[in-house]
């Protein structure tokens, strides 16, 4: 919920509003955005997936 509300700038409630899928839809298109804007090998930021999948 964090990194949809930081990006859009949306509340808790209006993320929570949203379907779960569309919460994933949303932070896949985020960081799929975040990649074409830093295209570098050396990521600054990582997708919210490949966050999950480091723990």
């Amino acid at each position: 919920m964090s990194f949809i509300s930081y990006y859009f700038h949306w509340s808790e409630d209006e993320v929570l509003r949203l379907e779960h899928n569309k919460r994933r839809k949303w932070c896949s298109e985020i960081s799929r955005i975040n990649e074409s804007l830093n295209p570098s090998k050396d990521k600054k930021e990582k997708s919210i997936f490949e966050m999950k999948a480091s723990r």
